[in-house]
């Protein structure tokens, strides 16, 4: 492997949060001209995205197919207060924050706080959400709640990615990239002649790399005893296909069908936790100090280490397989003063891993998830205008249903063999949800707009819940296996939920170039059952199946949210500077504090109410046709109102998690040169994160049974990417591309998110860390 991190050259040039950038050019800035703006759909119809009344960041296919971003794990840093996450110990599993909200647990039972849609089709789960679309035309980053257009789980906002439609004329690209450590990947991209009214392009990309991680036998033959051979020779490996079909039929002028399938693929070995610390108190529960009085023989502490390492030693079999795939067919019919469109889609995700949860050859800890997830969509859109266009409506039915299941056998001090404790732990979801939406533009005067909308929806949920002892020290072998909870779906009453989301937006044009709004939305976020809970007691009248937090869902999680925001262009389109400022009232907030007590599982507590306020600044600088510079910079401020802990106010010692008080970008687009023999672009990209925490826990050490919420917390990165690129090279029949680049240029190694057991598991600690510094050459060619 080659894993020098020589850089390729001194390039800098701009992949960071603008407003927006055109669809047309990769330099001109929003306003430049009519055919630089980029047009957005955020409000299921298209629009100036600078004439939109929301906070929303948009970039196009250009800009997009220059910085070689195909996957929403590439879109970090497109928009201010926006962080994407990999779950621990997953490359396909997104924890996404939006203004503070994120899901943190990626288990089925759980409903992510960003919406993430696939041409008008809603991804459930943040399990399966990372994948590659090679042939995007647009990305829209909407932030605050966006319950009214887009429903439940739009609490912190909602990503659109927007796919190129078939053309009906041959045309077509490929490229082919190659890194360090053996990085290969082939995308391509066909478009075919029209046949009668049928049109058809398919898409689709290749990639695979060796691990970032080396896999090797034990370090301390002194400890051998207790180890297990390694499985892999790496980790951290990436083995992915994903492909795309799609298919326009356009029997009248005034009808039109798209249908498209995408499969994704991947096979590989996940990220692994890095064993940072264990025994953190120095007193009885540190279990793997020897000179603790009950030390069990396992000197873990031998394999701890805060920097990031290269090698690794491992016991368990780790791997990470993801199979997505999808079926859409939108139907669009011209009315003439209205659009009628249909969107109709099943989706199907299978997910398996498994994860060595101690970061050493010992085996101590060891998870696996089998999940399988399948949903229906449908949803009915009327769009238009009236009276002399002043007054523009959308009205809507949405209709989903979901089924998910997962198996998540769990070992805990493999090492001691039948003395360790096994588990088989699943669960189960249904859900099913049905809604009816509408806003209303109304032009008051030729600058001054009201938008009312609203939605109600409501929902039903199912449970099923599965946990058995397979082997336990404590439990006599006759016992064996022992079954905690076998609760079918039925068993509990179904949780229904119903929501009203309004929101409300006036809009005040001052002149062509400057727009001022004030918006108030009501964002929902789903309540339901807590599938992974190991909190099982004896059955009483108001729980007969003894299982108190089924029993008792969590609620809904809902938030009030007021904006104000001005949109600009000024200098005849040299500058744009967008401004939003924002006070969001959270109510019931879903969080999930881990438990390693039994088998691992998370508790639910809906115990936090919060109020976060910010300020996001975007702009684009053009000083010159050849120059580009984009910025934006997010000001976060997060604070819990109360938080009810066993019936104590603790909202003064509790971390927020994932709420960086700053994020920044910064960039440069320089046109170096540019003749007949093509173009030359230097380009880079530079994100800065501040500290964050990623757990809810206590700030100070006031219950030594807890996790302190310091020892996970990240230290934050600043990431420079660059790149450099000869574009338009023309060869007659086709214009080539040659591009070299380098990723985490500085080798940012600050761990970014974290699993910590806590005392009651002896304090181990696991670090995650983000990818080291990458390079290589792209050759890619279109005609």
């Amino acid at each position: 492997m080659l894993k020098n991190s020589v850089a390729l050259g001194a390039i800098a040039a701009s992949f960071i949060a603008a407003p927006a950038f055109g669809q047309q050019s990769d330099n001109a800035p929003i306003g430049a001209s009519d055919s630089n703006i980029i047009i957005v759909t955020a409000q299921k119809r298209e629009e100036n995205i600078q004439e939109v009344p929301i906070a929303i960041s948009a970039v196009g296919k250009d800009y997009l197919e220059s910085r070689d971003i195909t996957s929403i794990s590439d879109l970090g840093t497109l928009a201010p207060n926006v962080k994407f996450e990999n779950a621990p110990g997953s490359a396909t599993t997104a924890q996404v924050s939006i203004r503070g909200s994120v899901t943190i647990n990626p288990a089925i039972t759980w409903e992510p706080a960003v919406g993430i849609y696939l041409d008008g089709v809603y991804i459930a789960k943040n399990t399966g959400a990372i994948f590659d679309v090679a042939d995007l035309e647009r990305v829209e980053i909407l932030r605050g709640p966006q319950g009214t257009l887009y429903g439940r789980n739009t609490l912190a906002g909602a990503i659109n990615l927007v796919t190129a439609k078939p053309t009906g004329e041959l045309s077509g690209s490929a490229e082919m990239t190659y890194g360090n450590y053996d990085y290969r990947r082939g995308k391509a991209v066909l478009n075919l002649p029209a046949i009668g009214p049928f049109s058809v392009k398919v898409s689709g990309q290749v990639a695979q790399r060796d691990g970032f991680f080396d896999v090797v036998a034990n370090p301390f033959p002194t400890a051998g005893f207790f180890a297990n051979p390694p499985q892999v020779g790496e980790a951290h490996s990436l083995d992915n296909k994903s492909f795309m079909a799609q298919v326009r039929f356009e029997p009248t002028d005034t009808l039109t069908f798209d249908y498209s399938y995408d499969y994704s693929k991947y096979d590989q070995t996940p990220l692994p936790g890095q064993l940072l610390r264990v025994n953190r108190n120095g007193g009885p529960a540190d279990i793997f100090d020897p000179a603790s009085p009950n030390f069990v023989g396992v000197p873990l502490g031998l394999f701890a280490n805060q920097d990031r390492q290269e090698q690794l030693s491992l016991d368990a079999n780790i791997f990470e397989r993801t199979r997505t795939y999808g079926h859409a067919l939108t139907a669009t019919l011209d009315l003439g003063a209205a659009e009628l469109k249909s969107v109709t889609a099943y989706r199907d995700v299978k997910f398996e891993d498994r994860l060595d949860l101690d970061g050493s050859p010992i085996s101590i800890a060891t998870t696996a998830r089998f999940t399988d997830m399948n949903s229906f969509s449908q949803e009915l859109q009327l769009a238009g205008a009236a009276w002399d266009d002043r007054v523009k409506y959308v009205f809507g039915g949405f209709y989903y249903n979901e089924t998910a299941t997962t198996s998540n056998p769990q070992l805990f001090f493999g090492a001691f063999g039948p003395f360790g404790n096994q588990f088989d732990s699943r669960y189960g979801s249904k859900a099913e949800a049905w809604a009816v939406y509408g806003q209303v533009d109304f032009d008051m005067t030729e600058e001054l707009t009201l938008s009312l909308g609203g939605r109600y929806t409501e929902e039903t949920k199912r449970i099923s819940r599965f946990l058995q002892i397979l082997t336990d020290p404590m439990i006599p072998a006759a016992a064996l296996p022992f079954t905690v909870a076998d609760i079918r779906y039925g068993d509990l009453p179904d949780a229904k939920y119903d929501d009203f989301s309004p929101s409300a937006t006036l809009a005040y044009q001052i002149n062509p170039d400057l727009n001022v709004y004030a918006r108030f939305a009501k964002g929902f976020k789903s309540g339901g059952f807590n599938g992974e809970t190991n909190q099982f007691v004896a059955p009483t009248a108001d729980c007969p199946t003894g299982t108190p937090e089924l029993c008792n869902p969590y609620r809904p999680e809902k938030v009030n949210s007021y904006e104000v925001g001005v949109k600009s262009v000024m200098a005849d389109g040299a500058l744009t500077l967008n401004v939003s400022a924002f006070y969001d009232d959270h109510k019931d907030i879903q969080l999930s504090v881990f438990d390693a007590t039994g088998a691992a599982a998370s508790t639910v507590l809906n115990a936090a109410s919060a109020t976060i306020k910010g300020v996001e600044i975007e702009t684009v600088i053009r000083p010159a046709d050849w120059l580009t510079i984009n910025g934006s910079f997010a000001y976060l401020d997060a604070e819990y109102e109360s938080f009810l802990e066993k019936g104590v106010d603790v909202s003064d010692n509790r971390a927020f998690p994932q709420t960086p008080k700053y994020t920044a970008s910064l960039g440069v687009d320089w046109r170096v040169a540019e003749g007949d023999w093509g173009r030359f672009n230097m380009l880079g990209d530079l994100s800065m994160v501040s500290k964050y925490h990623t757990y809810p826990y206590q700030l100070r050490p006031t219950d030594p049974t807890s996790q302190l919420a310091g020892d996970s917390q990240s230290p934050g990165r600043v990431i420079l990417n660059i790149r450099a690129a000869v574009s338009d090279i023309d060869l007659g029949a086709a214009q080539f591309k040659l591009s070299a680049w380098v990723r985490n240029v500085t080798g940012e190694d600050a761990p970014n998110n974290f699993i910590d057991f806590g005392p009651a598991f002896g304090g181990l600690l696991l670090g995650y860390f983000p990818e080291p510094r990458t390079y290589g050459l792209t050759l890619g060619a279109e005609f």
